[in-house]
């Protein structure tokens, strides 16, 4: 089977290698003990592979093979288990010649192990025993059931190995390989073994305080059970063998605990797994039942005590009236006895075995006290024989007392809350005074609060105080609401009751409690209503630039107000609203607001709501300047504004419109058109994209430089400048700077012509025509150009050139014979010129 699956791998490693590498490369794809199978990457050009393995650090042989062109896998056998060897794979022509290589380094698999032995002592694992190898890091066992359903494999460090989650009484052929840094080892020879039966799964009872029975199903394969029982706290065991499924243990001590083990044999008598169970025997019969009249709430009752069962866990105390009570220790009150009742009582010990005998009944004839109303209570007797007269004598237990001569069977007495009372009865007739019958002790429930203040701690906290009152020993204080019950016990007259629900009106009622009588249910409750519930924000959206509406859920019953509070740094802004939205007006610009709600009833406010930010849009930008910086292109500068991180700037015209989007207060602005009237606006945008858009006054750029600029002498020393109007009537200026006068012009608004006389000759001057500003200034961007004047002939200058510097380009200029040559960059040459 391995070979098979080795094949298949290698025959993946081809198809998947069908383009060559520039270099060679190679790895270890799988290791043995013996042998390591390698990859390699397909090199242009190779008619062959060799791959050679080299000990690194032994004197062992080397090993190699040589492989086709088409190969890119193979393998190298004959090595030496756990060897650290270098691998190095060659690309060769069809003379042998290297034409790449390439190493790596591996470490093949340790040695086989041997199985010695595989044992059975539990039914679902297997023990095995098996050399230990040179080399190896860990061993991995193998099992596999006869049908191949079932097959595991467990990493062990060393011998022996357990393999686990295995079938009972089930064949398995086991093997193991050893593991290092390498890989794995081939398999060892396999062994065979057999898991043991499994346990039987005893199931006990107690019928009787002597006698334990245990029983089982039958278990797979099991031909023999044993079964021994020892005694809880005894090293003394009774051992027997059955192969019936079910036990009986007699006599055995009551209310003992007692602990049967099992093992079951299969046919090759062999033992199985074990499994034990503990039971206990019924405990024996309670014993010495004593009875007393006792007063337990606002009745009578009957208290029943006993001496202690061994084992017992609990007791039952039963009447014949059908009354009972319980009590895993004793002693416990049967209640309510009525008057003039008889009562049988016996005592039945309990414990998980079952039920003891019932104890030898106890009879009972009682001495009642009733407590009518608050303040009066009567305490009554049974009819005794031969008596005229009954005296009853009362003490409080503060020492006031009170005597009752009656010729009934009861008598009244007042009785206050919060006191115990010391009552007995004597019987009279002519003869005289019988003895004193049973003292009863009577306590009156403990009396109620009358000051009880309910505060508000916290939205979901009442904190609730009194004035101690007699007779209590702790307070028992309960909030209800609806099916909701918190309560809270203490001995202080202080409470606070917690985690109650919002919006709520609970029901508080304050019961003084003691041991003897309970709790006093009569007094009054009061009602109070917690905190409403906290709000949650929904929502915020924009009304208008300055109003924002808040939306917000309304948890609470009806008549609640919501108070809306937006805090930001210039301080907080607040509405009010009875509804689910509030409107909150005039909030200025470029401010960061956090919003809450906060409901409030009659009760107090909630807990406000978890905040959302609010954040209104950027302020507009104050002292917008526009300055034209050239013909195309204008310098825009504002102030900054607040609540703004970034600007769009515009200026929009018919003609189209300019943008910049900036994190300054200034854009330099081009490609706009001159003579041209443009709206500028800005739209300030916050850091989460909150805008405003601005408006502001128009800007109008300058009229256009002319072009054609040109000079002709006139007569009487006079130049004439002339150009190219941009349409309109627009204003310009000429101006001439040579080195000895200035001269400048202005022709009628729309003129393009404009004289200098008495024009000085033999100078160069620098000429510029520009339109002029709505307030009369001259644009300073439009192009200079150089003219000389000469003293002689009719010409303005005589072979004069310079440069002219426009915008960014460069023109070089000839002047001759009255005649300009222009010259820009890159456009005409100068050996080209006429």
């Amino acid at each position: 089977m391995a070979i098979k699956w080795l094949a298949v791998i290698v025959l993946i490693g081809i198809c998947s290698q069908s383009s060559a590498s520039s270099e060679i490369t190679v790895n270890v794809f799988m290791v043995t003990s013996k042998s390591m199978t390698v990859r390699w990457s397909r090199f242009s050009g190779a008619s062959s592979y060799k791959i050679t393995a080299t000990p690194k650090n032994s004197l062992d042989a080397s090993a190699f093979a040589q492989f086709g062109a088409n190969s890119v896998m193979g393998s190298i056998n004959s090595l030496t288990p756990n060897i650290m060897y270098i691998i190095k794979a060659e690309a060769m022509d069809n003379s042998l010649n290297i034409l790449s290589q390439a190493e790596v380094e591996e470490t093949t698999a340790p040695e086989v192990p041997t199985i010695h032995m595989a044992t059975s002592k539990q039914s679902e694992s297997m023990t095995v025993e098996f050399t230990r190898v040179s080399g190896a890091t860990s061993y991995v066992l193998r099992a596999e059931n006869a049908d191949l359903s079932f097959s595991s494999e467990t990493e062990v460090s060393s011998s022996p190995g357990t393999v686990v989650n295995l079938q009972a009484y089930t064949d398995y052929t086991l093997s193991v390989m050893s593991v290092n840094s390498g890989g794995r080892s081939q398999p060892s020879l396999p062994v065979e073994a057999k898991t043991v039966v499994a346990a039987p799964e005893l199931n006990s009872t107690s019928p009787r305080n002597d006698t334990i029975v245990v029983g089982w199903e039958p278990v797979d394969h099991a031909v023999l059970y044993t079964l021994s029982i020892i005694k809880e706290g005894s090293d003394s065991q009774v051992k027997l063998n059955t192969t019936d499924t079910s036990v009986t243990f007699p006599d055995l001590e009551a209310g003992t605990t007692y602990c049967i083990k099992s093992n079951a044999w299969d046919p090759e008598h062999r033992q199985g797994d074990d499994f034990t169970v503990c039971q206990i025997t019924c405990p024996p019969i309670p014993g010495f039942i004593e009875l007393q009249l006792t007063m337990v709430g606002s009745g009578a009752g009957v208290s029943v005590s006993w001496t202690s069962s061994r084992g017992a866990g609990g007791y039952l105390a039963l009447s014949s009236e059908g009354i009972n009570c319980t009590s895993t220790t004793g002693p416990c009150s049967l209640v309510p006895v009525g008057c003039g009742q008889r009562h049988t009582v016996t005592v039945t010990a309990i414990n998980v075995g079952g039920p003891s005998i019932p104890s030898a009944p106890e009879e009972f004839i009682p001495l009642r006290v009733e407590e009518t109303e608050a303040g009066n209570c009567s305490v009554s007797w049974d009819t005794m024989l031969y008596a005229d007269t009954y005296v009853a004598f009362i003490k409080r237990d503060d020492g006031q007392e009170e005597r009752c001569n009656t010729t009934s069977t009861s008598c009244n007495y007042h009785c206050q809350c919060g006191y115990t009372y010391l009552m007995t009865v004597f019987a009279f007739n002519l003869a005289g005074s019988s003895s004193p019958g049973p003292v009863l002790n009577y306590t009156t429930l403990p009396c109620c609060p009358e000051d009880v203040f309910i505060s508000l701690a916290s939205s979901d906290t009442l904190e609730i105080m009194w004035s101690a009152v007699r007779g209590a020993e702790v307070y028992e204080t309960r909030a209800v609401d609806g099916s909701e019950v918190i309560l809270c016990n203490d001995t202080a007259p202080v409470c606070a009751l917690s985690d109650l629900s919002c919006n709520s009106p609970y029901s508080v009622l304050v019961m003084p409690c003691n041991e003897i009588r309970g709790c006093n249910p009569t007094c009054t409750a009061h009602t109070k209503e917690t905190a409403p519930c906290s709000p949650e924000v929904l929502g915020v959206a924009q009304t208008n630039g300055t109003s924002f509406t808040v939306s917000f859920s309304a948890p609470n019953t009806a008549g609640a107000i919501y108070r809306v509070s937006a805090t930001g740094q210039d301080g907080t802004h607040t509405c009010t609203s009875n509804g689910t939205s509030c409107e909150i007006l005039d909030l200025p610009c470029g401010q960061v607001y956090e919003v809450i709600v906060i409901a409030t009833t009659s009760a107090g406010d909630s807990l406000p709501s978890y905040s959302i930010p609010l954040e209104t849009a950027p302020c507009c930008p104050l002292s917008v300047n526009v300055d034209q910086v050239t013909q195309a292109m204008t310098n825009v500068t504002w102030l900054a504004a607040r609540g703004a991180q970034t600007y769009l700037t515009s200026l929009t015209s018919p003609r189209g419109t300019a943008r910049c989007h900036t994190l300054d207060t200034n854009c330099l602005m081009g490609c706009i058109t001159c003579g041209t009237n443009y709206t500028v606006g800005i739209e300030a945008i916050s850091r989460t994209g909150q805008k405003s858009e601005c408006t502001y006054h128009g800007f109008s750029s300058s009229a256009c430089c002319p072009s054609g600029v040109k000079l002709y002498r006139m007569a009487n020393n006079t130049l004439r400048a002339y150009w190219r109007s941009t349409g309109g009537l627009h204003k310009y200026m000429a101006e001439m700077v040579g080195s000895q006068s200035n001269y400048t012009c202005a022709p009628p608004p729309g003129g393009n012509t404009c004289d200098v006389s008495e024009i000085m000759c033999g100078d160069v001057y620098k000429v510029v025509v520009a339109p002029l500003t709505q307030d009369g200034a001259k644009v300073q961007f439009c192009p200079q150009r150089m003219y000389s004047v000469s003293c002689s002939g009719s010409n303005v200058g005589m072979g004069t050139f310079g440069f002219l510097f426009h915008e960014q380009s460069v023109v070089f200029v000839f002047i001759d014979s009255g005649l300009w040559y222009f010259i820009r960059k890159k456009c005409i040459s100068p050996t080209s010129l006429k």
